[in-house]
């Protein structure tokens, strides 16, 4: 498995955690708003931070699509 791609599952398994998501949820959330492919574009940054911060840019990063 690619560093990235092990990266996009542990945001993605935090995110449906935090958010008390089952997957389908979760993965719907992602697919619409393009977390996965922000996630990938932002890995040199975001993988050196902390499971809190990388929930909360996700939260931020989807307001921010669902208010374009």
């Amino acid at each position: 498995m690619s560093k990235t791609l092990e990266f996009k599952v542990f945001c993605f398994e935090a995110y449906r955690a935090e958010k008390k998501l089952s997957g389908r949820e979760a993965m719907n959330i992602f697919i619409k708003y393009g977390v996965l492919d922000y996630l990938e574009t932002c890995y040199n940054v975001l993988h050196t931070t902390g499971r809190d911060y990388i929930i909360e840019d996700i939260d931020l990063f989807i307001s921010a699509r669902q208010s374009a």
